[in-house]
């Protein structure tokens, strides 16, 4: 339990010395227009206050991912307490918060229009391919798991293949998201997403509660050790990095951060809205990890368990913790997590599209037309995922590696706008340049990569990741002196 309390302290006490060097970088003046205001047309431009920006914010990005990652990451040990906090800290509120203010001071450009603008027309093309693919993908496991949660847990049926229930609940929650996706920001997403909210805050509330209540048993850092911990004999890095993605960094957060960016009405917001919804998500992450290494050690749960059938996991943490009725509306959080993710990824996808496309959106049959296009993809994709033997675990590979290669892409914006800003860009291209080794040592060696041997793989990464950070910072600074010459 010591380990775990000195990482809750890394997290709280970090997030408010870092943060707030993190606003002094940025410096957000209050009496700029920001592009809610200036360009408010009620469908996407639309000022929302900064409560239910940060709720909406915090829905947006918190899917499955904080949840079923750190259930599935714990496996390799107490480091888990201190790896996700350290990492929200320094990596994935910082991804999050610059993201957010680099689109509110461009008319609330999203991602890819982002990238094209400060890392140019060969990246966006590249950029654009990769994000549009991570968004149909989210969109399809945030179908699948919090459908199957339901039927499982909810339902009381049997999920391991597809059955007239299970299309039905898929149908409905499809349906949802094709309603959501092309009404106002403000009339579903706006008024309910902050009920959500609280429910999600108050599941996690108490299932960090109910550890101690329970006296769930953690072990700590310094008995397990990190060498040779995962009892499936995944190495730690990158696999650690990879599961558990979502609670640490998730290159997914910059595509929501854009969206929000055109209902906020005051740079002063975005270290609430961005840097500290994150750091709520690294809570989320340390309460199921820890959750899920106290129900191994009291066994109510096994290593098997969180390795192959995480999701079942949540149920059983949920329950013996909250008691029926406390359990249910746990199980109930987590489905809204993963739901109210996947209806801002698809939108998302929509506007990113349309942009890329030059569809003016304004004209509903336009809108609707891509969305039918876009759902019609994705119910091929989770047909798919639910019918073949190994689809959805080939899906949530893809969909993990995809989510954080984004996020190098996303650091890498991020670094060159800070750059040509006079800033200190080192925060930005460190994390990058990390998950840069990350994502490049995983697919040189995973059978749906290059399925090379780890020794070539970490090293052919270290070439990847150190080109990487030069060609960023050359760009970057490159891009500075062409401005200063004109």
């Amino acid at each position: 339990m010591i380990t775990f309390l000195i990482g809750l302290a890394i997290l709280i006490g970090g997030a408010a010395v870092y943060g707030s060097f993190c606003e002094k970088v940025m410096k957000p003046n209050p009496s700029v227009q920001t592009p809610a205001v200036r360009l408010r047309d009620g469908v996407d431009f639309v000022p929302m206050n900064k409560w239910r920006n940060t709720l909406i914010e915090l829905l947006d990005i918190a899917g499955t991912g904080p949840v079923l990652g750190p259930i599935q990451g714990i496996l390799f040990g107490p480091i888990a307490f201190l790896t996700i906090p350290i990492g929200c800290v320094i990596g994935g509120a910082v991804h999050d918060y610059m993201s957010g203010m680099i689109s509110l001071r461009n008319n609330g450009e999203q991602m890819p229009s982002l990238v094209r603008r400060f890392l140019g027309g060969g990246v966006y093309k590249v950029y654009n391919v990769f994000v549009c693919f991570l968004m149909l993908l989210v969109g399809v496991v945030f179908i699948y798991t919090p459908g199957d949660l339901f039927v499982s847990h909810i339902i009381g049926e049997d999920v391991s293949s597809l059955s007239t229930t299970i299309v039905m609940v898929y149908a409905v929650i499809l349906l949802y998201y094709l309603i959501a996706t092309l009404l106002p920001i403000d009339k579903i997403i706006g008024r309910i997403y902050p009920i959500f909210g609280l429910i999600l805050l108050l599941s996690a509330v108490g299932i960090f509660f109910g550890m101690f209540i329970n006296g769930y048993p953690l072990k700590e850092v310094w008995e397990t050790g990190i060498a040779n911990v995962h009892p499936y004999g995944e190495n730690f890095i990158p696999i650690f990095f990879i599961t558990v993605a979502c609670g640490i960094t998730s290159g997914f957060h910059s595509t929501q951060a854009t969206l929000i960016a055109r209902a906020v009405t005051n740079e002063k917001h975005g270290r609430l809205i961005y840097y500290n919804t994150m750091i709520a998500e690294g809570f989320i992450a340390m309460s199921w990890a820890g959750a899920a290494m106290g129900a191994v050690g009291s066994g109510i749960a096994t290593d098997e368990n969180l390795y192959k059938q995480a999701a079942v996991v949540v149920g059983v943490i949920a329950k013996d913790m909250l008691g029926g009725v406390g359990g249910m509306v746990a199980i109930l959080g987590v489905i809204v997590l993963a739901i109210t993710s996947g209806d801002t990824a698809l939108r998302s996808l929509r506007l990113m599209l349309g942009d890329a496309l030059h569809i003016d959106q304004h004209k509903k049959v336009n809108a609707f037309t891509l969305a039918f296009m876009i759902f019609a993809i994705v119910a091929i994709v989770l047909y798919y995922a639910k019918t073949d033997k190994s689809g959805f675990a080939l899906l949530w590979r893809y969909f993990s590696w995809a989510n954080e290669t984004i996020a190098v892409f996303a650091f890498a914006m991020i670094s060159v706008y800070m750059i040509k800003n006079s800033m200190p860009y080192l925060m930005a291209v460190l994390p990058g340049t990390f998950y840069m080794y990350m994502v490049s040592t995983y697919i040189l060696h995973a059978p749906i990569g290059f399925g090379l041997d780890w020794t070539l793989s970490y090293v052919l990464a270290a070439v990847c990741a150190g080109l990487y950070a030069t060609a960023i910072i050359k760009f970057g600074k490159s891009s500075v002196t062409s401005q200063s010459l004109r």
